[in-house]
């Protein structure tokens, strides 16, 4: 492999982001270092069809089963790896589930992130890093659309979590780190996990026209979400560590759309009437649901980033998707 070839590491590399941020860079020539849990079952991991244990299948792509809460693991990965970028994108994503368990979400978030960029900035810092954030943070914002002045006001065990993260990069940037807080708003893809709604959505979408279901069960139909697709967000996540210096910067669309059209555009792929076919249960609906839509001018202008996938392309591409699985 080339001498000269960028060590990027990936916290998080399992996941729907990982895996395409990992294609990303590959694609770019890097070599690529992933952290999974060590007891991690990667089968639905779209990093499955790289197997093995060290070296994933791929002569740049290597696997590292390691626990991050370790602080000696963790500095036993960097030192091995030496990494010029650090991607950190691990840690529990699922928003809903967060109201259930505030204290492990708080420590697989905020004080992990802490003890992170603590131990890079003590061994290695020169790593340029990237610290994957949330539209969360903004909670009950009180304006529209959100800027990255925008206040953090969190109304989420996930979102509190998030926003000290966020914060804790700040803080580590004017210690001298260069760390960028990419503000993600809703992204999704194929690889979307099924807890997920939207990726709900799409598998319920297909199974009902196969024969193999016969309604879609959801909550709140009216809640809207600033959705733009994976592969997008990730490319923006290369460019913030890519530019001359560290800043923080929503990645978003700049534009809203309900439940409820994502359902009446997935039901049109497979050409059914969804009124017939979804049923509202308000249990399902989440004790505080903002409403966010991110403002990406900054991005926009400095980075010279914008989406390449429409809503609708997006929600295609996941309806289809579900409905390859079923045919193969």
């Amino acid at each position: 492999m080339p001498e000269d070839a960028k060590i990027a590491l990936i916290t998080g590399i399992a996941g729907q982001d990982g895996s395409y941020l990992t294609e990303l860079l590959l694609e770019k020539g890097y070599i690529v270092h992933g952290v999974v849990r060590p007891a991690a079952d990667l089968s639905a991991s779209a990093i499955a069809r790289w197997p093995g244990e060290g070296k994933a299948g791929h002569d740049r792509l290597f696997l590292h089963r390691a626990d991050l809460s370790d602080a000696a693991v963790w500095r036993g990965v960097l030192h091995d790896v030496r990494p010029a970028e650090l991607y950190h994108l691990a840690g529990p994503s699922r928003v809903g589930s967060s109201f259930g368990m505030p204290e492990s979400t708080f420590a697989q978030i905020a004080s992990l992130t802490d003890q992170l960029l603590g131990i890079v900035l003590a061994e290695q810092p020169s790593v340029r890093v990237f610290h994957a954030s949330t539209a969360e943070i903004f909670g009950d914002a009180g304006e529209m659309p959100q800027t990255e002045a925008t206040p953090l006001r969190p109304v989420s065990p996930y979102g509190r979590a998030k926003a000290v993260a966020t914060e804790t990069a700040r803080t580590y940037r004017e210690r001298g780190l260069f760390i960028c807080n990419g503000i993600l708003y809703n992204h999704e893809s194929p690889r979307r996990g099924e807890y997920f709604v939207t990726r709900k959505i799409a598998r319920a979408v297909a199974r009902i026209a196969k024969g193999l279901d016969h309604e879609l069960v959801l909550g709140n139909l009216d809640s809207r979400r600033d959705w733009g697709h994976a592969q997008d967000y990730v490319r923006a996540m290369w460019l913030m560590l890519q530019h001359r210096v560290a800043d923080d910067y929503i990645v978003a669309t700049g534009e809203t759309h309900s439940v409820r059209e994502f359902v009446e555009s997935a039901f049109a792929v497979v050409s059914l009437p969804w009124q017939k076919l979804v049923r509202q249960d308000v249990s399902l609906n989440r004790p505080a649901d903002p409403q966010l839509v991110g403002n990406p001018r900054k991005i926009r202008e400095a980075l010279s980033w914008q989406p390449t996938k429409s809503f609708q392309e997006l929600v295609r591409e996941m309806v289809e998707a579900e409905l390859k699985k079923l045919t193969n």
